[in-house]
């Protein structure tokens, strides 16, 4: 709203005087290993998404645990939004089902008071120019974070509260309309997908061609062969070590293989080589490269043909260069072969392990039995099978279009909500000005109650959703769990997560280093802070049914 006026009846405030509660939780001692099965929800970053609640991997902790973080109690309806990690600024309502749940320290609760529709709340803090102010405001070295201050200080523009309620409901149905749009297209593109498996099983079974093979008179059964046979070479690529610098021949890797079966020559490195490597690892247009190994199956066995254009480059060793003899084997429909469900099915088996890097080598490739047709019918094959992935990329290029355009509708639509464009306005609405200042007289009403005397009468009892969070008692590994969880973190970071004064944070770090929960070290020649036990960038795994943290 920066820069624009207001619509008439709206006022701006920030979310320190619309929220009664603003604050987060913490990770219980143990960290991950300390999650249940069953028990008291324990709501984590990833279990937020605009606008939407995420149960997959929601983790689980034990009553004592749950007391630990009374503070961070959530409410049905309460606002949370995503403060640290690469999640930060996402942003939903709490289903009514999570009340009693708690949240960690990477979700912030915002509970808003009367005046603001929380559906709204969480509208606006999803729009564009929030997540964008988000993102710019966010800090910290090892790990993006908000803190408390910033959450609070941020701008809300308030309408009159049924102007909220009706642009909060013009918002959920036209939303879920752009959901469904988007789940359409993402059928839509699973259908595109079977349509080119399908395509391509009836290429090398023999179906596609059947009436032209009867218009021919030609036999209907085919041959099969071993690779090997077929093949003028067959070549693993160099075991040198390349690098960006551009010195000596480009060489290409996994990354230039693309899924459609071409050679993209972008993101190259080099190395040196004499003649004779050059002259035994050059491409020559119809050469098919093979991916053998990769800690993803589903790229082993991915294959491209290289074209004139990609002649005379040269490929490292986990690629394998196949030569077909074109007189046996056209490389075309070599490459739909070894592209067909079938044979994918075959390299998968073959291939999977264990280890966490699959592959194949050159004698299963040598072994592996290709369909088999003549010469011409090869011909015919690869012909319909251009002509009809040429149809389903056409297809595909629309849904590409459609797509852009449908993830521009909600930001075009919060844009609208959120410059009093979406509903119409009703004058009899009472002006959210009157609203804010209602709130802001009865906060200064309740702080008087709460001075003491001069008589000294005890100061009022404040009611505990009023508490800061960082009032509550400080656990002795409160840091040591937060790294538990987060891995490395800077000094700065590790602060801005734990929600604790400065002073008090460093009380506690002094404590905790001083008890062996946390080791120093230096990372990239930055002093970051680690619990001990934990290594930088590893992450735990969880067995089922919690997923790992994000």
């Amino acid at each position: 709203m920066e820069g624009r006026e207001l619509p008439v009846g709206w006022a701006v405030a920030q979310i320190a005087e619309l929220a009664i509660k603003v604050g987060s939780g913490a990770t219980p001692k143990g960290g991950q290993s300390a999650y249940q099965e069953t028990g008291i929800p324990l709501i984590r970053s990833m279990n937020v998404v605009f606008f939407g609640f995420k149960e997959e991997g929601l983790a689980f902790i034990n009553e004592v645990q749950a007391q630990q973080l009374s503070n961070a109690e959530v409410k049905g309806g309460d606002v949370l939004l995503n403060i640290t990690g690469a999640s930060i600024g996402r942003v939903t309502v709490a289903p009514s089902w999570t009340e009693g749940a708690r949240v960690n320290q990477h979700v912030c609760i915002i509970r808003p008071a009367d005046c603001i529709d929380q559906r709204f709340l969480s509208a606006h803090l999803s729009s564009p120019a929030v997540q964008s102010l988000i993102l710019d405001e966010n800090y910290g070295v090892t790990r993006q974070a908000l803190t408390k201050q910033q959450v609070l200080e941020l701008v809300i523009p308030v309408p009159p509260l049924n102007e909220q309620r009706r642009i909060a409901a013009k918002l959920d149905t036209t939303i879920a309309a752009v959901e469904a749009c988007r789940q359409r297209l993402d059928g839509v593109a699973a259908i595109l997908k079977r349509i080119r498996q399908a395509v391509l099983a009836a290429a090398t079974s023999g179906e596609l061609t059947r009436e032209w093979r009867e218009a021919r008179r030609i036999s209907d059964v085919w041959n099969s062969s071993r690779l090997g046979p077929l093949l003028n070479d067959m070549r693993y690529g160099t075991a040198k070590k390349c690098s960006y610098e551009v010195v000596g021949l480009p060489v290409l890797r996994i990354p230039n293989i693309l899924e459609s079966g071409c050679i993209c020559q972008s993101d190259l490195k080099y190395a040196e080589f004499d003649a004779q490597e050059v002259a035994r690892l050059s491409l020559a247009p119809g050469d098919l490269l093979v991916i053998r190994s990769n800690g993803s199956l589903d790229l082993v066995g991915r294959v491209a043909e290289a074209s004139e254009r990609d002649a005379g480059m040269l490929f490292a060793g986990y690629l394998i260069r196949l030569r077909p003899n074109q007189g046996k084997l056209l490389s075309t429909y070599l490459m739909l072969a070894l592209r067909s469900p079938s044979t994918r099915n075959t390299i998968e088996l073959a291939a999977r392990s264990t280890s966490g890097v699959n592959n194949i080598n050159s004698q299963f490739l040598s072994s592996l039995e290709i369909p088999l047709p003549a010469i011409p019918e090869q011909h015919e094959i690869v012909r319909r099978v251009q002509e009809l992935f040429s149809l389903a990329d056409q297809l595909e290029a629309k849904l590409t279009s459609a797509r852009k355009l449908v993830e521009r509708l909600t930001p075009a639509l919060l844009a609208k909500a959120f410059c009093g464009e979406l509903v119409p306005q009703d004058p009899n609405d009472e002006p959210s000005s009157v609203l804010i200042e209602r709130i802001r007289a009865a906060r200064q009403a309740e702080a008087g109650e709460s001075k003491p005397s001069r008589r000294g009468r005890k100061k009022a009892a404040i009611h505990p959703d009023q508490l800061p969070l960082d009032a509550a008692p400080v656990a002795p590994d409160l840091l040591s769990g937060l790294l538990q969880e987060c891995g490395a973190l800077s000094e700065r970071a590790l602060l801005a997560a734990s929600e604790l004064e400065p002073v008090q944070f460093r009380r506690q770090l002094q404590a905790e280093l001083a008890g062996g929960e946390i080791w120093e070290s230096e990372e990239e020649a930055e002093r970051v802070l680690q619990a001990v036990g934990f290594r930088t960038r590893e992450r735990t795994t969880f067995t089922k049914p919690i997923s790992a943290s994000e």
